[in-house]
C-alpha cells in the first residue's frame, strides 16, 4: 500500500494542481488589484472589477480596459485594443496566483507578486502632438 502511494506521488509532477474554475477565479480576484511578476521583475498589474471587467497596465501609466470569460477551462481576456482572446490557466500557489499563458508554445508564466512598491496609475489619454 505504501509503495503504491509513493509511486503515485512520484508519477505526479511536483506542485501539480488543477486550474481554477471561473467561479474560483472570480471569487479570488474580484475587487482586487493584483501585481504580477516574471523572472524576478514586475511584469504588470490588473484590477479586477465587478461583472468580469478588468483594467490591465504594464505599469507605464497606460491602462487597457477589458473583460474576462471562461473557455474550455481557461480564463480568457479581451481588451479594448485587442479583441483576440488571451487565455491563461490559473492555479493557487503558496504565495498567490500562478498564471500560465496558453496561447503561446513558449508559455509565459506569471506569478502574483504581492507588494511591489509600485502602484497602478492610469493616466488620461494622450492629447495633442
Amino acid at each position: 500500500m505504501i509503495i503504491l502511494l509513493l509511486c503515485t506521488l512520484i508519477a505526479a509532477p511536483a506542485g501539480a494542481q488543477s486550474s481554477m474554475s471561473a467561479a474560483e477565479f472570480d471569487a479570488y480576484t474580484t475587487g482586487k488589484t493584483l501585481f504580477y511578476g516574471n523572472g524576478g521583475s514586475t511584469y504588470g498589474a490588473e484590477e479586477y472589477l465587478p461583472n468580469r471587467r478588468v483594467r490591465w497596465s504594464f505599469l507605464d501609466g497606460e491602462c487597457k480596459e477589458g473583460e474576462w470569460f471562461e473557455d474550455s477551462g481557461l480564463i480568457c481576456f479581451v481588451y479594448e485594443d485587442n479583441p483576440d482572446p488571451q487565455c491563461w490557466s490559473f492555479v493557487r500557489g503558496p504565495n498567490g496566483l500562478i498564471a500560465q499563458f496558453e496561447n503561446d508554445p513558449a508559455k509565459t508564466e506569471l506569478y502574483e507578486a504581492g507588494e511591489t512598491g509600485q502602484e497602478m496609475l492610469c493616466l488620461g489619454p494622450k492629447v495633442g502632438v
